[in-house]
């Protein structure tokens, strides 16, 4: 088992970091550890993130040290669980204008575009987390062969919808804004709805499937 690192995040927070390589394990582990965590005396806000979870509480009130001791002892004893968890398809057109980048990455990995396409949509992806904007999902499971650097200089505006690759993972923007990411898709499937509730589609643990709609080369 992975040990994690444990540290001050200003007066007011610990981070519990484990290293730059995601599991699924350990983004389990560190799910089960926010559900128990968000009841411990004190404890204000819970932010899982990708390898890390961060951990708000009062200064005022709580002991910093025994916060540490306990978040090190729930990493080391809470049970792990592969529950059932939701199966989420995703209509995507990938090339042309609604990706604009397929061709790049088939140079960049030295395959086809089709064979990009084939080897995007093969994959049973996990939402490891939620992040960058409301929505935003990080997947695990991207084959390691379609793995393509960002783009040098980041688009201005990248529309809701697109679907990117950026270095090891892929992921879809659920609405307009900045981005780097190599674009080879988009879906038209809305990612976050303020009105409702929840308000993001996707969720840490739900599994996803990108099914191609449309390919234009």
């Amino acid at each position: 088992m992975i040990q994690p690192v444990i540290q001050a995040l200003g007066e007011s927070a610990l981070i519990l970091s484990t290293g730059a390589s995601a599991t699924l394990e350990c983004q389990q582990r560190i799910w089960a550890i926010a559900v128990q965590a968000v009841q411990w005396p004190h404890v204000r806000d819970i932010v899982p993130g990708m390898n890390n979870l961060t951990i708000l509480f009062d200064p005022l009130a709580a002991d910093p040290q025994q916060l540490e001791q306990r978040l090190q002892a729930a990493w080391e004893s809470v049970a792990v669980s592969d529950k059932a968890s939701r199966q989420i398809n995703i209509p995507v057109v990938y090339g042309g204008d609604s990706g604009p980048d397929l061709e790049y990455v088939a140079r960049h990995t030295g395959l086809s575009p089709a064979e990009v396409v084939k080897r995007h949509t093969a994959p049973e992806y996990v939402v490891y987390f939620i992040g960058f904007q409301p929505g935003f999902p990080y997947l695990g499971g991207l084959d390691h062969t379609l793995a393509t650097p960002r783009r040098a200089e980041p688009r201005v505006s990248v529309a809701a919808g697109s679907v990117g690759i950026g270095g090891s993972q892929t992921g879809i923007y659920p609405a307009a804004s900045p981005g780097g990411w190599q674009l080879i898709g988009h879906s038209a499937l809305q990612l976050f709805d303020p009105g409702n509730n929840p308000p993001t589609l996707l969720q840490p643990g739900d599994r996803v499937r990108f099914v191609a709609s449309e390919v234009i080369e």
